[in-house]
C-alpha cells in the first residue's frame, strides 16, 4: 500500500472492526482533480454480502468527512476481496503460501517489474515466489511489492470444464469434463 493508502487503512480500521468485519487493505490513487479510495473488507466465517459494503460505507464516509485525509474530490467504493483475493500484508501472503499469485512490484527486480507463479514461503519480510518451469526462487522483499492478488484456479472451482488428461493445479487426479448436451 502507497503511504495515503496505509494512512487511510490506520484511521478507517476501528470502524470498519466495530462493525464486526476485517479492513484487509485500502488502494488509493489520486489523479489531475480527483482521486479512486478502494477498501477491501472481509467477513470472518461467511461470505461479504453487499449490506456489509454498504454499512460500511455509510459509517466510514462519517469518519473520512470529519478527518478530511483527502484534499481533493474522490470516489469511495467498498469491496469484498473476491476470487482474485488482493494481498496486502506478510500475513495474507502466509495465509495463502501454495497459491498462486501475480506479484506487481515498485522497483525492478531482476529487470522485472512483474511475475506470477505460487508462493512458495514466507522468510522475515521475504516472499518467495516459484515461478512456473523455473527451479530458483524468485524472492522480493514485500516493502517492494507494490500490488499481489491470487490467481484463481478456475478449474478447481468448477467454473471452467477441465479438459481429459490435463491436471488442476489443486488436484492430483485429471477428471475429464464433458460439454452438457445440447439441443438444436
Amino acid at each position: 500500500m502507497s503511504d495515503k493508502a496505509t494512512e487511510i487503512a490506520g484511521l478507517l480500521a476501528p470502524t470498519v472492526q466495530a462493525l464486526g468485519l476485517d479492513l484487509l487493505g485500502v488502494e488509493f490513487a489520486a489523479s489531475a482533480g480527483s482521486a479512486m479510495l478502494r477498501l477491501y473488507i472481509d467477513a470472518p466465517g461467511r461470505h461479504v454480502a453487499i449490506e456489509d459494503c454498504e454499512a460500511v460505507s455509510r459509517e466510514i464516509s462519517a469518519v473520512l468527512d470529519v478527518n478530511d485525509p483527502i484534499s481533493s474530490q474522490y470516489t469511495l467504493e467498498v469491496s469484498s476481496p473476491g476470487i482474485d483475493r488482493p494481498l496486502f500484508t506478510l500475513a495474507h501472503f502466509q495465509r495463502f503460501v501454495g497459491e498462486q499469485v501475480k506479484v506487481a512490484l515498485r522497483l525492478p527486480l531482476d529487470g522485472r517489474r512483474r511475475l506470477q507463479g505460487r508462493i512458495a514461503s514466507i522468510d522475515g519480510g521475504n516472499v518467495a515466489i516459484a515461478e512456473d518451469g523455473k527451479v530458483e526462487l524468485f524472492v522480493v522483499a514485500h516493502d517492494n511489492i507494490e500490488k499481489a492478488r491470487l490467481v484463481p484456479d478456475l478449474a478447481a472451482m468448477g467454473l471452467v470444464p477441465v479438459k481429459p488428461g490435463s491436471k488442476s493445479r489443486n488436484s492430483t487426479k485429471a477428471e475429464g469434463a464433458k460439454a452438457p448436451a445440447r439441443s438444436k
